[in-house]
């Protein structure tokens, strides 16, 4: 397709990443445009239903702009309109299986959200606790690897990269020892790490915007710096 596609962002945004990381996969240009959602703009609360990003701006061919909302729609739309290697199996219960992973990846998030910013010591380690519960969820779903189906990149890896990418930071701060008994969710973390498009998802300045988030709630995380 020709449309031309932009990428309305927040330069943290976990969803965010996963369309940015879908794009990427598909080699599909794009302009991003990166607002603060603290002080959103007139135009985007004019456009967002939700007063949430992500939102993917389409140029419709007939004339005038259509505005997608949600993570996983904007991720499905991409899949089945854009060219470049299939990001999702193509026997349906399988894909469905996959669909399925993506919106556990969101659960992920939310119990993240809590690790990343409570200031209760308490309400941390239980937070700890079940990220490494559904991780160890994952692990039992995991194959051979190095992506969540195997040799081929799919929409669920461009789900979990943006979770892992988290850890980059917070295991730097203080040993989490969240993988410490998953193997292959480690192996798989490390593997999408090093992939281009979910590098690309971010800016170079990523670390430093996430550590200021961290101190602007205070986060219990920082009290176990060493």
């Amino acid at each position: 397709m020709s449309q031309a596609l932009t990428l309305v962002s927040h330069l943290l945004c976990p969803y965010v990443q996963r369309a940015a990381i879908a794009l990427g996969e598909k080699g599909v240009p794009f302009e991003r445009v990166v607002i603060d959602l603290a002080n959103q703009p007139q135009w985007f609360l004019d456009i967002s239903p939700l007063g949430k990003v992500p939102l993917l701006k389409v140029q419709r061919p007939s004339g005038g702009e259509a505005v997608l909302f949600e993570s996983n729609v904007i991720c499905e739309y991409l899949e089945e309109t854009q060219p470049g290697a299939p990001l999702h199996p193509e026997d349906p219960l399988t894909r469905a299986e996959h669909r399925a992973w993506m919106e556990f990846g969101s659960a992920v998030l939310a119990d993240l959200w809590g690790y990343e910013t409570t200031q209760d010591a308490a309400v941390f380690e239980q937070k700890r606790l079940a990220l490494v519960a559904k991780f160890e969820r994952v692990e039992a779903a995991l194959g051979a690897g190095p992506y969540f189906a195997g040799e081929r990149f799919s929409l669920v890896d461009a789900v979990f990269a943006p979770v892992f990418r988290y850890f980059e930071l917070f295991d730097q701060i203080s040993d989490s020892h969240v993988f410490d008994t998953l193997p292959k969710v480690d192996a798989w973390r490390k593997a999408l790490a090093a992939r281009p498009s979910v590098r690309n998802a971010v800016v170079p300045e990523y670390p430093q915007h996430l550590m200021e988030f961290l101190k602007k709630h205070q986060s219990h995380l920082l009290t176990l710096a060493a």
